[in-house]
């Protein structure tokens, strides 16, 4: 397949489909760059040689017309010094150069022609290019975060059966545990005063009542006093 065949064939493609029908898309737009690439380069060379060339062409181009012109005196002299056969010669050298102009000239237009495209062409390839990579670090970026996400998940997974989280169960019972003794001992702590304001409470109505006995036994004893016999 000649390089144009093949710069066509990767400018005309679209790249989006063809990610879409392939088995391993980060690999596929890899080697798409890489044939770019090297398209570019093979184009790029091209394109310098066939300016080299038409460098030489109009090199040549130059000259000729400085033989046609220099031919063209000769022959006006020859005419002037009535040397009819030397302008005769002359003018046959200078309708050569003139034949020689022409083809030259004619070299020098397609030359320009095909470098006009070898540019077009450079530029296409190079937007492609650009493209292509653009889609390959978006493609890495993805691929990526998605291994990033299957490792995590993946060690996600791997934790919620693992020791670690029936160590932390373990733990989080041994607080629990304390807590509850903590607890305990405060509530035993509560229930201790209270008790003790309770006898203290409960002494206080046993003095009042033991008073209040002692009263009334001393009013029954001075009443039996004071009555008549």
């Amino acid at each position: 397949m000649s390089i144009f065949s093949r710069f066509r064939d990767i400018v005309s493609a679209n790249i989006n489909a063809m990610l879409d029908k392939a088995e391993d898309p980060e690999k596929l737009i890899k080697l798409m760059i890489q044939e770019m690439e090297d398209i570019l380069v093979e184009i790029k060379a091209s394109c310098v040689g066939t300016m080299a060339s038409k460098t030489r062409v109009v090199r040549a181009l130059g000259k000729a017309r400085e033989h046609a012109e220099s031919w063209e005196r000769k022959a006006r002299l020859s005419v002037e010094k009535g040397r009819e056969n030397l302008a005769r010669e002359a003018l046959v050298k200078m309708r050569h150069r003139g034949r020689e102009i022409h083809d030259l000239e004619q070299e020098s237009n397609q030359l320009g022609e095909l470098i006009g495209r070898f540019r077009k062409d450079i530029v296409e390839l190079e937007e492609k290019l650009a493209a292509a990579r653009k889609k390959y670090r978006v493609l890495v970026q993805r691929h990526i975060h998605a291994r990033k996400r299957a490792e995590a998940q993946s060690r996600i997974r791997h934790s919620e059966t693992s020791d670690a989280f029936r160590r932390f169960d373990s733990f989080e019972n041994r607080i629990e545990r304390v807590e509850a003794e903590a607890e305990l001992i405060n509530f035993r702590s509560r229930s201790t005063i209270e008790d003790e304001l309770d006898r203290i409470k409960m002494d206080e109505e046993i003095e009042d009542e033991l008073e209040n006995l002692k009263r009334e036994l001393a009013s029954k004893t001075e009443s039996r006093k004071a009555s008549p016999k």
